[in-house]
């Protein structure tokens, strides 16, 4: 999206070679002031100076601003590098310094960047850029430093259009797995894709008998008929529903890396939608506690636009989420049976409004509890003890981990499905459990 911009521009400058000529004056002002010149003349060599520096600054003031285009997609992955392209036109052979007014947090390669331009001859460069957060963002113009003829002064100008962009989710692994079957794809995050104890549950093919088949398999009707063993080929029960519940509040907002928790939280999301979508099954998505979004399930690999649109802008807060809350809501949204993946980053005070949470929604839903443990704790305990202030933080991280793993235990002695895995791990965890519980045809 573009937004038309007027070219704005400042007073001249002084460059290096205006501020080497000044030095040169006073030096001779100092030679005149012990009679080593006279005096006239470094008044007369003051005049010229100053007449040369004023026709300079006129002509770069009286410059045209070159054209700047800029090529820039609309959406963007967060965390994934991307390029840029500039173009220059301009309608005088010059040289410019030139820095695009990309969003100030994003990290960049490539710029600032000294070009020769041509006169009547486009020019174009490349850098890259890759956004460290989500929403909405702008790119202001592209500024650009103009050079005066006899390169005494310097004018810096803004010139092109602004162009809003939004930044989602990391859908770039997307686009890599449709190219895959939906088990091949499971296996590319990660995750490990057990046998199925069973035949599935819906009817899919008739075929020959194949050795290992079992003859509950044989369609001895059909078999019969073609003279040949037929035996019946079966799949997982699709038109299932998976609805994500979302924890938007202050859990989320700790950070591993460049990115916070909820950003991991979002691309893991979208990895087990997509997959969840391509098997047949129907995907909703609920986000509660800070920013709050409702998706209602929906089929079809189309459907990932939809959860990309409505989640893009979404932000963890700082505030407690209400997970009672957050599962009356759901309950009253969502009558029809599906698995819930209520994805967190428990902590022991948390453990009675979340066990009332998941009671409430386990009496319709299949639900499955996926809660995120910091990487620096793992590292922190990896760690050599060899003073006090070490051994403190290893002691205070142990009792922490130790409180957590209770309020996990008790959630599964309640008979509850548990996840405790790091942010690299989700995306594979929460792909894994789906598939086995639709293999084990749990739903």
């Amino acid at each position: 999206m573009t937004q038309a911009a007027t070219p704005s521009r400042s007073w001249p400058r002084p460059a290096p070679a205006m501020l080497v000529l000044l030095v040169l004056w006073a030096a001779f002002g100092l030679a005149a002031s012990i009679a080593f010149v006279a005096a006239s003349v470094w008044q007369a060599a003051g005049i010229a100076l100053l007449l040369l520096a004023a026709f300079d600054a006129r002509r770069v003031m009286q410059r045209a601003t070159p054209d700047v285009q800029r090529r820039v997609p609309d959406t963007w992955p967060i965390g994934v590098e991307r390029p840029v392209t500039l173009k220059l036109v301009a309608s005088n052979a010059q040289r410019v310094d030139i820095f695009d007014l990309h969003p100030g947090s994003w990290a960049m390669q490539g710029l600032p960047r000294r070009l020769q331009l041509q006169r009547g001859e486009a020019t174009t460069l490349d850098y890259s850029l890759r956004a460290n957060a989500r929403g909405d963002f702008t790119f202001d113009g592209v500024q650009l430093r103009l050079y005066s003829p006899w390169r005494l002064w310097w004018q810096s100008r803004v010139a092109g259009d602004a162009q809003r962009v939004r930044v989602f989710p990391n859908f770039a692994p997307l686009a890599r797995f449709a190219m895959f079957s939906a088990e091949q794809a499971s296996r590319l995050v990660g995750a490990h894709v057990k046998r199925r104890r069973g035949e599935g549950t819906d009817f899919h093919q008739m075929r020959e008998y194949r050795v290992g088949d079992s003859l509950r398999q044989v369609d001895w009707k059909a078999t019969a008929r073609a003279r040949r063993l037929i035996s019946r080929e079966y799949q997982d029960e699709k038109n299932q529903q998976l609805v994500l519940l979302l924890d938007t509040g202050r859990r989320l907002l700790a950070r591993d890396g460049e990115l916070a928790h909820f950003d991991h939280v979002l691309d893991a999301a979208l990895v087990v939608s997509y997959l969840a979508l391509r098997q047949g099954d129907g995907v909703g998505l609920l986000a509660s506690g800070g920013d709050t979004a409702w998706v209602p399930p929906q089929r079809g690999v189309g459907a990932i636009d939809n959860l990309l649109r409505a989640t893009y802008a979404l932000q963890p807060k700082p505030v407690a989420t209400d997970f009672l809350q957050a599962a009356t809501e759901l309950s009253l949204r969502q009558r029809r049976r599906a698995l819930v993946m209520l994805v967190t980053n428990l902590r022991d005070e948390d453990m009675d409004d979340l066990l009332a949470a998941v009671q409430m929604l386990r009496k319709r839903h299949l639900v499955c509890v996926a809660s995120l443990r910091e990487e620096a704790l793992d590292a922190t305990l990896a760690q050599d003890v060899h003073d006090l202030p070490t051994a403190i933080r290893a002691g205070a991280t142990a009792e922490y981990l130790a409180k957590r793993n209770a309020a996990h235990d008790a959630l599964r002695s309640h008979g509850v499905m548990v996840l405790d895995v790091a942010c690299a791990q989700l995306a594979a965890s929460l792909v894994e459990k789906y598939l086995a519980i639709k293999r084990d045809g749990l739903l």
